[in-house]
């Protein structure tokens, strides 16, 4: 079985095709064309032609674009989720709580602040007062943007958005799992009347994403496993362009002995089986301090134990998206198993369905040496580790390859900042969880194995620019002190200047 796989017979020019069956039901959905390596090269030669142009519009015009794709999107977003539960086999409430309400968010939130993000910005200088300093943000060209599958629709809307309110152009590839979700971004943007070539779609598998990385862009944005992600950062740092990879996670739940063990037990079931726990940002290591370990387990088995598995009507949890993720999860589990592990609830597929389903798995009895506490997993298991006090639990979770996210849950929330700052991840939350992405304002990206570069915020928007510093002379005079000729009366002035500046208190303090 397999849900992504060569379609029977080449097209008619002899380009490849893959065909495509539901995760869920496992009926066929549809097939995709593999574009040939000269196609993706004019591809890149069209969005290079539409850049300039796009970008000489300015903010107001291409936030524009924005708000009408935001009301075309609300007008069809029956449809938009249709065909993300066809490809993903998702719950609908998931696919609207996530999916559609944040890609409403970011839409008007782009539209409506990168303008000012992105303003030219003037800087007070320290020693150089006759000059004036200018930061300009400036659009880098064409950005290709390689997306994953757990979240087909808005992991691709949201760095394209970013990437064209800055000026550039862009080409999504979206992962092979999920292309037709990846689709609607192009066609919500065509909906919304964009200029040809400055937002092209280009459906493909790893050869596609392969070709776009070599074909002259001027940054990748991509997100996706480790192994994919430094084969990326190696032919950006080869061809040298800019590139953010937001790649895996293994992130870390800590209990203290003060949480609210309601809240706590409930957000860890949410985190690590929403979307079937195919998120970077699933919870998939919780460490407990002892003394509430027990009570805790107990909540969080019986929680896990009312979640329902379905394929339509309502239910929790959906099929696993990728089979070979699937077969990760079963290893795994297997491995924790013969390993000393017990299964408190779940560890297996679900034999009521066809489909790519995996029972939610709660694991406790797990030790560092087993794969499900040091690979990541991607998939629905929660290990449940005891520990000493929260400084084994920030010492056990520190000890990991990854570090994208983590969450704390204490009713003193002071101090759950400060265990937050310890830990080794790009971002942190004390008493939610799996939320930092959706949050616009908020910088995401990981440290260690978990990527380079960040997405959001400020510095995420700013990532698609290139600051220009600009200096202008205030003054005008006929000529700089360490302009030509070179004489022994200006070399005792720039003496007396660095003596006084720097070698007296006064000096000092007005550099």
């Amino acid at each position: 079985m397999a849900l992504v796989e060569a379609a029977p017979s080449p097209a008619l020019d002899g380009r490849r095709r893959l065909s495509l069956r539901s995760p869920a039901r496992l009926d066929p959905i549809g097939e995709i064309e593999i574009p040939t390596e000269s196609e993706v090269a004019s591809t890149v030669e069209r969005a290079h032609k539409a850049q300039a142009g796009w970008a000489s519009l300015g903010f107001d015009a291409r936030a524009a674009y924005l708000r009408r794709a935001s009301r075309i999107l609300l007008q069809r977003q029956d449809e938009f989720i249709d065909t993300i539960i066809r490809e993903t086999g998702k719950p609908r409430m998931e696919v609207l709580a996530i999916e559609m309400l944040s890609a409403q968010d970011l839409l008007a939130f782009y539209a409506k602040r990168a303008g000012q993000i992105l303003e030219d910005e003037s800087v007070p200088l320290h020693l150089f007062r006759t000059k004036k300093l200018r930061i300009s943000y400036r659009p880098l060209g064409v950005v290709g943007i390689i997306t994953p599958w757990n979240y087909p629709f808005l992991l691709a809307l949201n760095p394209v958005v970013q990437a064209l309110m800055a000026g550039n152009s862009v080409i999504l590839k979206p992962s092979e799992v999920t292309p037709f979700s990846g689709q609607l971004v192009g066609e919500l943007f065509e909906a919304a009347g964009l200029p040809e070539g400055v937002l092209q779609v280009l459906t493909g598998d790893g050869e596609t994403g392969a070709a776009l990385v070599e074909a002259g862009l001027d940054k990748i944005s991509f997100t996706g496993s480790v192994a994919t992600g430094r084969r990326v950062g190696e032919a950006c740092g080869r061809n040298l362009v800019r590139c953010t990879l937001e790649l895996g996670g293994k992130d870390p739940m800590i209990v203290c002995a003060d949480a609210d063990l309601e809240r706590a037990a409930a957000g860890a079931v949410y985190g690590a089986f929403a979307n079937a726990g195919q998120a970077c940002v699933s919870t998939e290591r919780v460490f407990v301090v002892d003394e509430v370990a027990a009570e805790f387990t107990e909540r969080v088995v019986a929680k896990t134990a009312e979640l329902r598995q379905g394929v339509e009507g309502e239910f929790d949890i959906g099929p696993m998206i990728f089979e070979r993720q699937l077969e990760i999860v079963d290893r795994q589990v297997r491995d924790a198993v013969e390993k000393g592990a017990r299964v408190l609830t779940g560890g297996r597929r679900n034999p009521l369905y066809a489909g790519l389903f995996y029972e939610p798995t709660v694991l406790s009895d797990v030790t560092p040496d087993m794969e499900v506490m040091r690979e990541e997993t991607f998939g629905p298991v929660l290990p449940i580790v005891r520990v000493r006090d929260e400084d084994e639990a920030i010492q056990r979770a520190n000890d990991s390859p990854y570090g994208l996210n983590a969450n704390i849950w204490t009713r003193d929330k002071r101090r759950g900042v400060e265990l937050a700052k310890r830990i080794e991840s790009g971002s942190a939350i004390v008493n939610d969880c799996m939320l930092t992405y959706g949050v616009p304002e908020s910088p995401f990206g990981g440290r260690k194995q978990s990527g380079i570069g960040q997405v959001n915020g400020d510095i995420g928007l700013r990532s698609y620019c290139h600051a220009q510093s600009i200096l202008v002379d205030r003054i005008g005079t006929k000529a700089e002190m360490q302009w030509f000729p070179y004489t022994t009366q200006k070399l005792n002035q720039i003496q007396r200047a660095i003596r006084v500046i720097w070698g007296t208190s006064l000096g000092r303090w007005l550099s």
